[in-house]
């Protein structure tokens, strides 16, 4: 009796075995087709992004010149370079993964 019962579960691990091989190759495109589809709209949320960080700095670097304060320049750098890094980067990623 417990060699029907050994026996039986060594032919079911066995066949569950052979029924799992398989290359994947199906899997990995099917993987890769999703990722690649999700680029185009994270593209655009982040020039969306980049968009309103522009917009946000602007305001602040306005109130700052208004204001007459002496660091202006230095804030308008750091705003103008957080939007241009935003588009680069999404620019970057897209072409680097497209």
């Amino acid at each position: 009796m417990v060699k029907k019962v050994i026996s039986f579960f060594v032919f079911l691990l066995s066949w569950v075995s052979l029924m799992a091989q398989g290359d994947g190759s199906a899997g990995i495109a099917e993987a890769t087709q999703m990722v690649t589809s999700y680029f185009d709209p994270a593209t655009k949320l982040i020039y969306a992004i980049g968009a309103v960080v522009g917009l946000i700095g602007g305001v602040k670097v306005y109130n700052k010149f208004s204001s007459g304060d002496p660091d202006t320049s230095k804030v308008a750098a750091s705003w103008f370079g957080a939007c241009i890094f935003l588009i680069v980067a999404a620019t970057i990623l897209r072409s680097f993964f497209l």
